[in-house]
């Protein structure tokens, strides 16, 4: 800081034309600035200033010095601006991550409305099934799903997921339905990218891993595997809604059934929250809230 100091005090200096004036400019005593002109050519080891009770002359290093640092006052204050303006209203870049198919399905399309009306906003959105490293990566905010594990970043609560284990009714009718848990290892088991379905069993969180013919890290690849009759899978909600609904794919162990577990805004901790992550997260659980997001877009194409 104190280099900083030095550098604007012999800008100014030489803008002035006086070591008072300069002062005054910027409001410290003659003295003051006299002492950091000569820290400063003490740490260049050369002669800036030539000084007389009338007047200051730059010498060929103070003159060469001048050219590199005669801007760095208006930079700074551009800079400030430039901060204090991101601090004031929504603007720069977001830089989004979120899974494939809830982004395709439901977070694009309200970043895009959002954008709409934000248009001093630019969107970075990188959809992977990838749990990313936000702060490693750079990323302002996540989409995450289910329990959080990483205790050092904040978290908004966006809405409610369940997941539902299913069937086609082909398959239901060829094989039949288990009645326990225990029963899920005589069944076709269909994996996705964890390795272990949830269950509530006498009210406790109950993780069961079973043996799976079948894996992808694919939501809709899954599905399309449901719904072939290929075997069992455990789905979140906003994937098979439309079918249950329809009575091509049935629930099976609803008993069994884990409560709801939540989608979630997440983002590094800050001392003081930038406006456009503020706007965005507020924006997102808006939206939410008032709308039946699954309903409404799970028709779309």
């Amino acid at each position: 800081m104190k280099q900083w100091e030095a550098m604007e005090a012999f800008v100014e200096v030489v803008h002035q034309g006086s070591f008072s004036k300069a002062a005054s400019r910027l409001d410290v005593s003659a003295s003051h600035v006299s002492r950091l002109i000569t820290h400063l050519e003490q740490r260049l080891n050369t002669t800036l200033l030539f000084r007389t009770t009338r007047s200051i002359r730059l010498s060929e290093a103070g003159e060469r010095f001048y050219q590199h640092c005669r801007d760095l006052p208006n930079t700074l204050a551009t800079a400030e601006e430039a901060v204090s303006a991101l601090n004031q209203a929504p603007m720069g870049t977001l830089r989004i991550t979120c899974a494939t198919t809830f982004g395709e399905r439901y977070l694009a399309p309200l970043l895009n409305d959002f954008l709409l009306q934000n248009p001093q906003m630019d969107l970075d959105l990188h959809l992977t099934n990838r749990e990313v490293d936000l702060i490693e990566e750079g990323y302002d905010l996540a989409i995450r799903m289910g329990a959080l594990r990483d205790s050092s970043l904040l978290s908004r609560r966006l809405c409610d997921r369940a997941e539902y284990l299913c069937a086609s009714r082909e398959y239901v009718d060829q094989h039949g339905i288990p009645h326990t848990l225990a029963e899920l290892n005589k069944h076709q088991c269909l994996m996705g990218s964890k390795t272990h379905w949830v269950f509530s069993q006498n009210g406790q969180r109950r993780e069961v891993k079973v043996s799976s013919h079948w894996r992808s890290n694919s939501g809709p690849a899954l599905l399309d595997a449901v719904r072939r009759g290929l075997g069992i899978a455990q789905l979140p909600d906003y994937y098979v809604k439309d079918d249950l609904a329809s009575g091509k794919v049935v629930s099976l162990l609803p008993q069994y059934q884990y409560p709801y577990t939540g989608v979630w805004l997440v983002y590094p901790r800050a001392q003081m929250p930038s406006p456009k992550l503020k706007s965005i997260c507020d924006y997102l659980i808006e939206r939410f809230a008032k709308e039946d997001i699954f309903g409404s877009w799970s028709k779309r194409p």
